[in-house]
């Protein structure tokens, strides 16, 4: 399916799955990345730390996001910026869908 130049409806670009998370990359270039994930109730990401700034905007469910042990609650509607090189984790406190700015320049 061909995204660009199309309008999109994020929260339709993936669909839940019980128990898995699930992504779908919609742009990946040298500057930085576009991805679409949803996640099961209790799945999530494990803690890591990335050499660029990374931008969550919840756009289904609810999230918790730790931040250099400092936790959060995200739900639909909201953002959150997790900056380069501070490790962060996140998990469903239900199911959610967020989109992934990943920025590499």
């Amino acid at each position: 399916m061909e995204l660009i130049g199309k309008a999109l409806t994020l929260s339709e670009l993936v669909s839940y799955q019980d128990g898995s998370v699930v992504s779908k990359t919609l742009i990946d270039k040298k500057i930085g990345t576009l991805t679409m994930f949803s996640f099961g109730a209790g799945q999530g990401l494990s803690e890591h730390a990335a050499p660029f700034d990374a931008v969550v905007q919840v756009v289904d469910g609810e999230a918790e996001v730790i931040i250099d042990g400092e936790p959060q609650t995200v739900s639909a509607g909201q953002m959150i910026i997790m900056p380069a090189n501070i490790p962060h984790e996140l998990k469903a406190v239900k199911p959610f869908k967020m989109l992934l700015t990943m920025i590499r320049a």
